[in-house]
């Protein structure tokens, strides 16, 4: 088995690192479910309504696969007719922010520059 050299080390660990990042946000709508927190807890509803064109079936798969993921939490709210519960964003899921926000911004640059190409 050959060993590695510290740069080789640093672009696998540098991959990975890509790769992990991409399991726990990858799919159509995690980081848009995301966005919908960065300003505060979120009841399911809320984000149904938010989210257009995402099934309940969906946003719930999608909740739970991020909360196991440590990006969302489930909060537990005592209401007085029936326990609710909302959804908000653990630190993980909030150092998300500038990851959105630069996504962001490379699309638009991204659509500006294949616009002008087509």
């Amino acid at each position: 088995m050959s060993q590695l050299s510290e740069e080789e080390l640093c672009k696998v660990a540098f991959v990975m690192a890509i790769k992990d990042a991409l399991n726990v946000v990858s799919g159509k709508w995690k980081l848009a479910i995301v966005c919908t927190m960065l300003s505060g807890p979120r009841r399911f509803n809320e984000m149904e309504r938010l989210l257009s064109g995402l099934s309940s079936r969906m946003l719930a798969r999608e909740l739970l696969v991020l909360e196991i993921s440590g990006v969302v939490s489930r909060i537990v709210e005592a209401a007085p007719s029936r326990a609710a519960h909302s959804y908000a964003l653990t630190e993980a899921g909030k150092r998300l922010e500038n990851v959105i926000f630069s996504m962001a911004d490379w699309g638009v640059e991204y659509r500006k520059l294949t616009a002008t190409k087509g």
